[in-house]
């Protein structure tokens, strides 16, 4: 028999103003057409024990065709599928492909809904930039970065915080000269 994560979660009741509105699982690469590389799994396994624990209504997978389609978004949710979250709690942002395009296509789904509490789910060293990108369009997350995968080299982990401290720097130039600006008005404004 298939264990799901709903037959793991913790019994405790989620005390009302800890139940989030949403937990924001952030894409990663696909190994392959369809299926979900190493990163993609761990992300999706730690927001889906997070949705559950914590009751929270909804959760959303945020990911475009960045390889081979399908968008990671779509892998995501049919990972979910298989550890038990209902189809119905699943909400997918499929147009990112970036960190600052899942912040910008993400955070239109978060203020359609007037949601107000969301988690916020991605790697513990991507967590900084996609904290501040997310901080910076203005939308209110609560951050839960996974640990670093068992076994991974210090030197792969020391180039991964090098790469995500580097792009936190580009980020932050970014939005101090307001490059977001134009898209933030196109995708979160259009039609008003």
């Amino acid at each position: 028999m298939l264990e799901t994560f709903e037959d793991k979660r913790s019994m405790r009741p989620a005390a009302a103003a800890d139940v989030p509105d949403a937990v924001l699982v952030l894409g990663a690469a696909t190994i392959s057409p369809g299926v979900p590389g190493p990163a993609l799994r761990r992300r999706v396994e730690f927001g889906v024990a997070h949705f559950f624990d914590r009751g929270a209504a909804h959760i959303v997978f945020s990911g475009g065709v960045v390889g081979p389609p399908p968008a990671e978004a779509h892998v995501m949710r049919d990972l979910a599928l298989t550890l038990g979250v209902d189809g119905g709690r699943i909400l997918i942002e499929d147009e990112a492909r970036n960190t600052f395009e899942n912040a910008l296509y993400s955070g239109r789904i978060i203020r359609e809904r007037n949601w107000r509490r969301v988690v916020l789910v991605t790697d513990s060293f991507h967590m900084p930039r996609a904290a501040f990108i997310f901080g910076r369009l203005g939308i209110e997350v609560e951050a839960i970065g996974i640990p670093h995968a068992p076994g991974v080299a210090r030197a792969s982990r020391l180039r991964q915080l090098i790469a995500e401290r580097l792009g936190l720097i580009r980020s932050a130039a970014l939005f101090a000269v307001g490059a977001h600006k134009p898209l933030v008005d196109r995708v979160w404004h259009q039609g008003r």
